[in-house]
This record gives structure tokens, sequence and C-alpha cells, in this order.
């Protein structure tokens, strides 16, 4: 980043997380969990809970949608990841209570991603965030994100389950075809040198495979399977299922869980909130495929988490990174 840059950067994180009130960290840190209820072979509850962010204590438009408040100059935006999972989160609530109130939300929050759905440069629909976003460079607005992909398909399969809505399904069918079209043409997916298929976060090259990112988007494909049992979604489940099973040893750094696989001569480690949602989503992964590799890998992670070293080294080694690149 430049120096201004930086500088905005730092001032608009410092004001995230020392300024009292709300940030659009108070959305996304949850703390991760999974979700018991979730059945593996059929559309139900989502795989992750979302109580807390169904119930997000931030700012709405007033038509009842949240709104991210990124301080700064960013300030207060619509994110369709986090739109999605309040939507998710409302529709856990919904099939345990049949609370009138959250199937209104669930369908609200589906309604948002059906109108805003559109065509990128390439003509692949995605939902767009319009909004510079800092990451190692900036993404310019309007950017978009295989994760948002993912989790907007899941949302969707299930308000078109839930009302027999025919444009829930048309839309789901759009987002779900970014996942054809690799990202140099406007989608969302990537083939290394290794033939191994990527779902990808951030659509930067070169590409830098965000492990939290691909196995929420892998989760949409899995959802778009179930709900028209599509074999080309079968067969994208499938080789994600393969790369991850082949590439996730080299998120492990003996120590701790790495964010991501960029190549940079010093790693980023996954923060203590990421590295637990890792965990959890390794956990979510071995229920859905049954491979042992995933709970092996997510019992070792969980150790990690456990020592007071390895959590000191890590967040060393955090700060470092972020020092360096940020």
């Amino acid at each position: 980043m430049s120096l201004a840059n930086r500088v905005q950067y730092y001032r608009r994180i410092l004001s995230a997380y020392l300024v009292p009130g709300k940030s659009q960290l108070t959305f996304w840190h949850e703390t991760p969990q999974a979700n018991r209820n979730a059945p593996v072979n059929e559309l139900g509850e989502y795989y992750m809970g979302f109580e807390a962010k169904a119930d997000y204590g931030g700012y709405y438009d007033g038509d009842g949608i949240p709104m991210l408040d990124y301080h700064g100059q960013i300030g207060r935006q619509y994110n369709p990841i986090a739109i999605a999972q309040w939507g998710l989160g409302n529709y856990n609530l919904f099939r345990r209570t049949r609370n009138a109130e959250r199937r209104a939300k669930f369908i609200k929050a589906s309604d948002w991603l059906f109108d805003h759905l559109a065509q990128n440069r390439f003509g692949v629909w995605v939902w767009n965030h319009h909004f510079d976003w800092e990451y190692r460079d900036i993404l310019k607005a309007p950017w978009y994100s295989g994760l948002a992909q993912g989790q907007g398909t899941s949302l969707l399969v299930r308000a078109y389950r839930e009302t027999g809505e025919p444009k829930y399904f048309h839309a789901a069918q759009k987002a779900f075809s970014s996942f054809l079209v690799p990202t140099e043409v406007g989608g969302v997916t990537f083939t290394d040198d290794h033939g191994d298929l990527w779902f990808e976060e951030y659509i930067v090259s070169p590409p830098t495979h965000i492990l939290n990112g691909f196995i929420w988007a892998a989760w949409g494909l899995h959802d778009y399977l179930l709900a028209t049992g599509d074999p080309t979604a079968k067969a994208l489940f499938h080789q994600g299922v393969q790369t991850l099973l082949k590439n996730l040893d080299r998120y492990d750094l003996g120590f701790w869980s790495l964010y991501e696989q960029s190549g940079m001569r010093l790693k980023m480690v996954a923060s203590p909130f990421y590295h637990q949602l890792h965990v959890v989503q390794l956990r979510v992964m071995h229920r859905l495929t049954g491979e042992e590799e995933f709970a092996r890998l997510a019992d070792r992670w969980e150790d990690y988490a456990r020592s007071r070293a390895k959590r000191t080294r890590a967040l060393c080694y955090k700060s470092a990174f972020k020092l360096c690149y940020y």
C-alpha cells in the first residue's frame, strides 16, 4: 500500500477497535459454532448457526436491511456476505421456532440478494461490493467475491424451497454460473498448475486461496447440488474437496493456521477468530464428506489454540505481517 493508504487503513482499524459503538467487527466476530441441527443430505438449517448475526445490533436501512459501519472513508455500506449471513441466521431461527418475524427477515435478505444480483463487465452475474477495500493493495469498487456467490446461493435455494417462488431459483442459477467461469474472465474459480480447482474469496492476481472463503463458497455448491441435483455442481464440489485434501497441510504452520496462500515471504497467519472459524469449518466438512482428514486437522488446530505459547507466537507473527504488508 502507499503511505497515504496505510494511514487511512490504520486510522479506520483503530477507530473500529477502540472507539465505543458499533463497527463492522460487531457483525463479523460472532463466536464461530457449527450447527448440529443442519442436515447433511437435504436442505435444512445452515451449517453454522449465525444466531448473533440474526440479531445484529448495528445499523439497518429504512427497509430493515443491515448495513455495516467500516468507519473512516468507507463508512456505512451494504455487504452482500453480511446480508446473506443475516438471512441464513434468521432462516435457522425460523426453522426452529416458525416465528413469522424470522421468516420475514429471511425473505427480506433473499429479496435484497435477488434485487442486487448484477452482471459484471464480463457478463457474469455477481453481487458487487460498492466500496474500496484494503487487501494487500486496494480492491477497487465494484468488486465481487466467491464467498458472496456461495453464501448468496445458499440463502436463495432455501428461499425457493420455503416459498416456491421461481425468482429465487433463477437468481441462484445465475449466481451458481459464476463458478463455471475462471477468475480472469469474470468468474470466481481458478485452476492452478497442478490442476487443483480453487474458489476465490478475493479476485486478485496472483490468487491467494483464502481458506475460510473457499470453504464457505464450497458449501454454496453443496447446497445448490441438494436443491437441484445438478451434476456440474456435484463435480465442482467434489473437485473443491479434493483441492482441500491435497492442500490443507500447506495451511498448517505447526503452531497455527494460515489465513491464505499468497506466496509472500512472511505468511499471513489467521487471527484467533479465523483460526477458530477454520476449526468449525473443517468439522462441518467432515460431516458433509465423511473425510477423516478434515477431523484430524480440526483436532490439531484446536489443540494449537489451547496452548498459550502458540497463541502468543501466532499473535506476534500476525502483528509482524500487518506491519510489513498493511
